[in-house]
């Protein structure tokens, strides 16, 4: 196999990123040699990969400190209103490239190091994915604050600085095993420890009522400490800021007992205020309801909280003076963006500092609230939502609890009034649920407490206000928006795919990068012989590349010209993972030529996620070494999925499997990046795929299967998997070879649990959809045969792909829920006069 035109070798021929200035240059390697002696005390001739990456990060990092520091300071002197994200997640991913990318220094930068003597990707390697989060709503963050920093908003990040982030997948034997994320070890250069801003957060304890209001007294406190990283826009010289916090124990903490000799002991329990950031709750789509988790989401809005409030009274750059004390101005100058339920405590929270702290009436502060904050709503699925035991609340957060109720007392005296005598929709829309163990509601909470609740997808929000919150929907109309998601085109496009972004900006320019509707213009070059080439050439260039890594990596020879047909995305019963499985191996029954690559981390306590992964291997074990197939079907688990690995395979991918059961994916953004990297869809109608088939035509992506009103009136009659089972033989005959041990001859029945569950209690209805799966497949197939064909239906796919960018994402936000303008207006550079 040729090796493939390397990144470095490809960027100098490049124009997208700006050209490498020669003063540039040599600024950046003297900056360099200055980190590597000075910053980190390194000798050349005993410093290490890894050593030079630091350099470079620190050299890098510097071009940005300036504009960060300017960024802020006119953020004090414009005085503009300020949009507060908050997030249990940010799925960041690595940060180096795209800093460069989005300062315009990459060309530079690559030529400093390579007149240095050193390899730009060898050093990229070098850094740790920062990977804060679990999958799309941690990874939309991530988009979003790219989109607010390049688009000029005045916003911030808040979240919690895990010391270890979603664990390392490793494949033993065909299984799943997780070892922790130790992304820190190393030190990050990226982050800048703030303590003069560190914050008590209070947990236990008991409430007072006294005459002049409530005291939540006997607590225990636990320090957050922020951590910032710089946030930069695309060219625009602004530089926003995501702040993590973590948990520290004051110095004070347990030390009455060293009067009793029990000092070790007490310094040693440090760790149990300290482990509320320790750790990421691998869970996706799943609610864990555990007293760590609740403190991990008290924690974050409580700290974040005292940060907005200080940032609004004093707003003036470097003074802690108190400039407001009005706080009927905060909804003017504040916006809390909830990403989920999981920051639903900011609603009682800020209750609590304005009724006990500032001393404001509940109708006054109750209006506040609602004015100030916003709910992101990200799953329809049962399990997933959040409801928290009052027994947990009363405990670690008693004053909360009571300002659950109060607002639960007013909110349900509304209902009754508009609703009168309707005991049972007093009970549905409750944000204390009885029967049973009681629990607060938290999805309930949000929306009571807003003043917004959005979807994230056109077909999301229609669900969300026909089923999950009808009675909220028929109550305050007005309340309920749709926000579909994006992906910021820097990183998935300009970062990943340098390539296609250059043979589109040859051909339209390079506006597209900050206006990604620009993309259609390349309408008119469809039928256009040389661009239809340049498509193809970009494609096979990147399938090249990734098949030398899989080589490296998984032992594995594939061949490039093979389709490759890419599923990645956490493993859950209802994106169907198991739909391809049965797809696999009704082609490896018939065989074709098909490299059908999947992965991701099934969270570690998910049975069912954990055997559909087993399944896979075990699939790829039989069919990657049948002599009969040779290499025109091979099946690749890929392991440790992340962000850099999606950097690398969405690119490569001509297929993107998005076959989630109608109803039951809220948007997906995986679907998004496959779209604007040139794959083709497969996939049912839901989340944001109904959108991009209309973007794209609906004949230039694979739509198949039952519609959501095909779901529901599946199962108003019940749904029976043996009748699909007993009609369709490629099907029975792929359950019977699970079922029978075909892909286990040394265990038959490894896989029972999970024919058990496709025959009996399949709530995802994946037999439904084989039928047409299949026959859609074999479309797939045919016309992967008519490479123009194929690649004219890839042009339609990118140059429809605009509406997906997170910028178009975020100005909607901006303008229809925060009340803030976007602007494109360049900051003046740090070197420039004002």
């Amino acid at each position: 196999m040729s090796k493939p035109l390397s990144d470095h070798d490809r960027k100098k021929q490049i124009s997208v990123r700006g050209l490498a200035g020669v003063e540039n240059v040599a600024d950046l390697k003297k900056n360099f040699n200055r980190h590597l002696h000075f910053t980190l005390v390194k000798d050349r001739n005993v410093s290490t990969k890894r050593d030079y990456y630091f350099a470079l990060a620190h050299t890098v990092r510097d071009h940005l400190v300036g504009r960060w520091f300017r960024t802020q300071q006119s953020y004090y002197e414009k005085d503009p209103k300020r949009v507060y994200y908050l997030s249990l997640e940010f799925y960041m991913g690595r940060t180096l490239q795209n800093t460069m990318v989005n300062l315009a220094l990459e060309n530079a930068c690559d030529e400093a190091v390579y007149q240095l003597g050193l390899d730009m990707e060898e050093l990229q390697e070098m850094e740790e994915d920062a990977g804060l989060g679990n999958g799309g709503l941690g990874r939309l963050a991530a988009c979003f604050l790219d989109s607010m920093a390049s688009l000029g908003l005045a916003a911030y990040g808040y979240g919690i600085r895990y010391e270890f982030g979603i664990f390392n997948q490793k494949i033993s034997s065909g299984w799943q095993v997780e070892e922790a994320d130790d992304w820190l070890r190393y030190g990050n250069p990226w982050e800048k420890a703030r303590p003069e801003y560190m914050r008590p957060v209070h947990f236990y304890g008991r409430t007072e009522h006294h005459p002049d209001g409530v005291k939540w007294v006997d607590t225990q406190v636990v320090l957050a400490l922020p951590y910032d990283t710089p946030v930069p826009g695309y060219r625009n010289n602004i530089v926003n800021t995501m702040r993590l916090w973590s948990a520290k124990a004051p110095c004070e903490f347990s030390l009455k007992d060293f009067n009793v000799g029990g000092y070790i002991q007490a310094v040693l329990d440090r760790n149990l205020a300290e482990n509320i950031s320790r750790v990421l709750y691998p869970n996706d789509n799943f609610f864990e309801g555990k007293e760590l988790r609740l403190k991990q989401e008290y924690f974050v809005v409580a700290a974040t909280l005292q940060d907005i409030i200080r940032r609004f009274k004093a707003s003036k750059f470097g003074s802690r003076d108190i400039v407001r004390t009005d706080f009927s101005s905060l909804p003017d100058k504040v916006a809390i963006q909830l990403n989920d339920t999981h920051p639903a405590l900011a609603i009682p929270e800020l209750m609590r500092v304005l009724i006990d702290e500032e001393k404001l009436p509940w109708e006054k502060a109750w209006d506040i609230c609602i004015k100030t904050c916003a709910y992101t709503n990200h799953t329809v699925l049962p399990e997933a939502l959040e409801r928290w035991p009052i027994d947990l609340f009363q405990t670690l957060l008693p004053r909360h609890l009571e300002i659950i109720y109060e607002i639960n007392r007013r909110h349900l005296e509304r209902v009754s009034s508009l609703y009168p005598g309707d005991v049972d929709r007093m009970r549905r829309m409750s944000l204390i649920e009885e029967g049973g163990q009681k629990r607060v509601n938290m999805a309930h909470l949000c929306i009571v407490g807003s003043h917004a609740v959005n979807g994230v997808a056109r077909i999301h929000s229609d669900i969300l206000k026909a089923t999950v919150f009808k009675d909220f929907y028929e109550m305050e109309p007005h309340k309920f928006q749709n926000k579909t998601n994006g992906i910021t085109p820097r990183r998935w496009l300009v970062m990943c795919n340098p390539g296609l972004a250059e043979v589109i900006a040859e051909r339209i320019g390079e506006d597209f990068i900050r206006d990604l509707d620009q993309l259609k213009k390349l309408h008119d070059f469809v039928n256009d012989e040389a661009f239809i080439r340049d498509i193809a050439k970009v494609k096979q260039e990147n399938k090249l590349k990734f098949a030398v890594h899989l080589e490296e990596h998984y032992k594995v020879k594939i061949n490039p010209n093979s389709m490759f047909d890419v599923q990645v995305k956490r493993i859950h019963e209802y994106k169907r993972q198991l739909l391809n499985c049965l797809h696999i191996i009704t082609f490896y029954n018939l065989s074709d030529d098909y490299v059908l690559l999947n992965s991701s981390q099934a969270a570690p306590g998910y049975h069912t996620a954990k055997m559909i992964i087993r399944l896979i291997t075990a699939i790829g074990e039989v069919v990657n070494k049948d002599p009969v197939v040779g290499d025109r079907l091979k099946v690749i688990f890929l392991e440790n999925y992340r962000v850099t690995l999606a950097e690398k395979a969405i690119p490569a991918a001509d297929l993107s499997e998005q076959i989630s059961t109608a109803g039951t994916e809220a948007s997906g953004t995986g679907n998004m990046k496959f779209m604007l990297n040139g794959s083709l869809t497969i996939g049912t109608m839901d989340g944001a795929n109904v959108e991009m088939a209309e973007e794209a035509g609906e004949g230039n992506i694979f739509i198949f299967g039952m519609r959501v009103e095909d779901v529901e009136a599946m199962d108003a009659k019940g749904y029976n998997a043996s009748e699909f089972y007993n009609r369709i033989p490629e099907l029975k005959q792929a359950i019977d070879q699970i079922a029978g041990g075909f892909f286990s001859p040394k265990q038959p029945d490894l896989f029972k649990d999970i024919v058990n569950m496709l025959m009996q209690h399949d709530r995802f209805k994946v037999f439904a959809d084989y039928e047409d799966y299949i026959k859609c497949q074999e479309k797939v197939s045919a016309l992967y045969k008519k490479p123009k064909e194929w690649t004219k239906k890839v042009i339609l796919n990118i140059a429809g792909s605009g509406k997906f960018s997170s910028d178009r994402t975020i100005s909607q936000y901006a303008r229809e829920i925060w009340g803030v303008e976007p602007t494109l207006e360049k900051l003046a550079a740090p070197d420039d006069p004002k």
